[in-house]
């Protein structure tokens, strides 16, 4: 797949996951382009961030992206015709002190991509929240909530176990205020 300057993010995203599943590498897709693919765009990250899982040297990983038109440029990986980045944060896959993080598979344009579920991306979100006060952090995770299907029963006990029962209900109360704006915007009939 060739990336052009108007490639999408999820262009970017297929192209990237392949090239590193072709080489043999187990990575899964992370952070804000994970958010951004589970709000289903509204909202859109600059990079593209993947835990390797295993051992995996960082030749194979240039070799792999190179494959794609990706080089290194200090940390991360830029490619000449695309405004997207790559980055490889270190491991292990875990949201906040939760390690016990399972991937899943999810279809982007032909590819099975490794991800966050869109509960786990929604408490990725949710952790820079609440550690950080990060406004926008919360505003992608109603934005996931709006969009997809989440175990809240598993995020409130995480809120909980985080020592945030009081954010979580801030949430809580953000996605419905959300829910009922979107439901108001698609019952709403044209003129």
């Amino acid at each position: 797949m060739t990336l052009t300057a108007s490639s999408t993010l999820r262009h970017v995203v297929e192209a990237v996951s392949k090239a590193l599943k072709d080489h043999g590498i187990r990575a899964v897709l992370t952070g804000g382009a994970c958010a951004s693919l589970h709000a289903r765009g509204d909202y859109l990250s600059q990079d593209l961030d993947y835990i390797v899982q295993g051992r995996v040297t960082q030749a194979a990983v240039e070799t792999a992206l190179r494959s794609v038109g990706f080089s290194r440029h200090g940390a991360s990986y830029q490619h000449p015709h695309s405004a997207f980045f790559v980055e490889f944060p270190v491991g292990p896959l875990a949201i906040g002190a939760d390690d016990l993080v399972e991937p899943v598979t999810v279809r982007v344009g032909r590819t099975q991509v490794l991800s966050l579920s869109a509960t786990d991306s929604c408490r990725d979100r949710l952790a820079a929240f609440y550690h950080w006060a990060d406004r926008q952090s919360l505003d992608v995770a109603v934005r996931i909530a709006i969009y997809q299907r989440l175990k809240m029963p598993v995020i409130r006990a995480w809120s909980i176990r985080q020592g945030h029962e009081a954010r979580f209900a801030e949430f809580e109360a953000a996605v419905r205020t959300g829910r009922g704006a979107a439901r108001k915007k698609v019952g709403r009939r044209p003129k």
